[in-house]
Parts: C-alpha cells; structure tokens; sequence
C-alpha cells in the first residue's frame, strides 16, 4: 500500500493529543470531587461501571481518528487487473529478412505459427491487435477478442523492404489510445502523473502491453528510442523479441509471402545487402536497441533462435503483463470505518453515561449537610 498525501498522516497526532487531554481532564475531576453525605446511597442508586465500559468508547474513538487520518493521505492498493481489461498488441516484423531460411522452413512461417498459438492459448478473453511493419508499420487488426479475424491476418503475413520498428511501436499506442481514455495517442502530451521517471519506468502502468518481434535493425522512421520514451510517457510497458540466427543462410519464401507476388528462392532473391558463406545474407539483430526500448519502458528482451525458443517465449509472456496490477485508491474504505467506529463510540458513550446518571428520586432523597 502506498500514500498520495503521506503528510496528512500528522492529523495522527490528534490522537494522542486527545488522550493526554482526557487524562488531564480526569485528574482534575478527581481533585474537585463533591463531597456528598451519603456514599451509599450514591452507590445505590447509580450502578456500577466496569473499566471496559470506561475504555471501550475511548479506544473506539481514538481508532475511528487513526482511520480517518490513515483515510486522508489517500492510501492506494495494488489490485490485478482482470484479463479482460487489458490489450496486447502483437507487432510482428515482416521484413524480406524474415525470408531467411536459418529458421526452417523460414522465419516468417516460424513466427506465424508461434503467433498462432499465442493467439490461441488467451481463449479469446484478452483482447489483441496486430501490428505489421516492414519499411511502414500498419495496424492490420485492431484490438478485439475475434480470434478468427486474427489467425486469418496471420495467415495472410506479406513481406515487404524495410524495418520500421519505432512506427510500429507508435501505431501499437494509437491502437491502445482509441480503447483506453487514459492513454492518449501520439503527438498529443501526456497527462501529469503519466510523465516518466528519472530511471525511465512509469510511476503506474497500463494493463495494455506491446510486444515487438524482429530479427533485425531500424532502417528507417523515427528511432525505437524515441518512440519507447513516448510509450514509457503513457505507462505503456514495450517487450521487445529479438528472433533468428547470426548464421548465413539463402532467403527463401513462397508467392504468397511476398509483397507483390513474385517467388524468390537461394539463387534469385538475393537483396538488401551482402552475402555470407554458403550463398545467405547476414542479418544482424540489434539486440542493444531492443533492451534499450524494453529497460526504458519496464519491460523486457528476449532472444529467440529458432522456432521452438520463439514458441517458449510468446507461451510465457502473458504471465509478465496479463492481469498486471494497478493502483487503485481505497481511502473510501478508510473513511466509512472510521466513520463507523467513531458512530459507534459515540453512542456507547451516551447510552453508558446515561445509566450512570442519578435517578432524579435519588436526588429528591439526598440528605441536606448538616
């Protein structure tokens, strides 16, 4: 549990306070007792008081002000976010690079399946977006629990020239922004209190998550740095995969997985850059972006080489974010209890000072001082 206005605890202070003044009070009452001439018969008419029944409106009394004051400094608790409140959004390289056959059959048909699964094992309660990016990020799919409308745009992944991974981190927060008030979009600023701090992470988090896969380097747009900070700035955590090998290997994908439709194989698809041994391009993953992006954020890298580490790390990422928990302010509850206690206290006190009151016959008895 954590305080907003942690000074407000001085109002405890009272508490003691209050007690030294009854303490006081009760002294002097001693001191100024009224001598009667008659004990017993005081002693029969007013009935006795056990020392519970003295102390008891008291303690009730000073416990309602330590909750009263325990309320104003708006404690707040960490409650878990059920999954159906928060959104993943899935944002998927689909670069000519992810032709490369170092993962068979090759890395996009390997990521495609391991998103699928993914897909799969929320049971459609959580809701996804899909996110593609190559030389431009598109939002493919917005944020829905349709898992049909999912697995199909998986299915029909095209790759294309480029890598835009900061693009692709913005389009993910706009995505978010249109289905949570409290996220605003991009190149609108930030509420107070979303800023992040001096260590990068949030001082709160969104339950919605973005988790970027790739197997290699921004070549162009705005730099994931940047668009982690803007994300960071929103409470949003980015979990960055980084995906493939650093082995030569020949860029082979199908029609169907190519933008424009034209097949390339090991001897005609050659792009992009140079060729290592055995007749493949190198692709290099910029592995130190990708931790910079997820440290900033309060998220996390991962490293994945082939199909099945991939398949590992999307099946154990909904541990780290789905349900997250949230702060949630619970000085109401603080309030009604002390609330309640000092009611109570109150009339304990009434009802018992009453029956200790003298019967107005007594009264009528009482012997004159002679």
């Amino acid at each position: 549990m954590s305080l907003s206005w942690p000074w407000a605890l001085a109002a405890l202070l009272v508490v003691p306070l209050l007690l030294l003044a009854r303490w006081w009070a009760n002294r002097r009452r001693r001191r100024f007792a009224v001598r009667v001439s008659s004990v017993a018969l005081i002693r029969a008419a007013v009935p006795g008081r056990t020392a519970w029944r003295r102390r008891i409106p008291v303690i009730l009394f000073s416990a309602a002000l330590v909750f009263l004051a325990v309320g104003a400094a708006r404690p707040q608790a960490s409650v878990r976010v059920p999954a159906n409140a928060t959104s993943i959004l899935l944002a998927l390289d689909v670069s000519r690079s992810m032709c490369s056959t170092d993962v068979q059959p090759n890395r996009i048909t390997a990521a495609q399946a391991a998103a699928r699964e993914f897909i799969k094992a929320q049971g459609g309660e959580t809701k996804i977006g899909l996110v593609t990016f190559s030389g431009i990020a598109a939002m493919l799919v917005e944020p829905t629990t349709d898992q049909e409308a999912l697995l199909k745009a998986i299915d029909g992944l095209q790759t294309g020239r480029g890598t835009a991974i900061g693009q692709a981190i913005l389009t993910s927060i706009d995505a978010i922004a249109e289905t949570n008030p409290a996220v605003p979009p991009t190149g609108v600023t930030s509420p107070d209190g979303a800023s992040p701090t001096p260590s990068g992470a949030p001082a709160d988090y969104q339950a919605d998550t973005i988790v970027v896969l790739t197997d290699g380097a921004n070549t162009q747009g705005v730099e994931p740095v940047t668009a982690a900070e803007q994300a960071s700035a929103r409470g949003l955590r980015v979990y960055t995969i980084g995906f493939g090998t650093t082995q030569p290997a020949p860029m082979v994908c199908s029609p169907d997985q190519i933008s424009g439709g034209s097949a390339f194989g090991s001897d005609g698809g050659r792009f992009g850059g140079g060729f290592g041994g055995g007749g493949g391009r190198v692709q290099q993953i910029d592995e130190e972006t990708l931790e910079k992006v997820a440290e900033i954020t309060g998220g996390e890298y991962f490293r994945a080489e082939d199909a099945d580490q991939l398949q590992d790390v999307l099946t154990d990422l909904p541990g780290n974010f789905v349900g997250q928990l949230k702060k949630v302010e619970i000085s109401v509850w603080f309030v009604l209890l002390g609330t309640l206690l000092a009611v109570t206290a109150v009339v304990l006190s009434l009802r018992w000072n009453r029956s200790l009151s003298l019967p107005a016959a007594a009264v009528a008895r009482r012997e004159p001082p002679r």
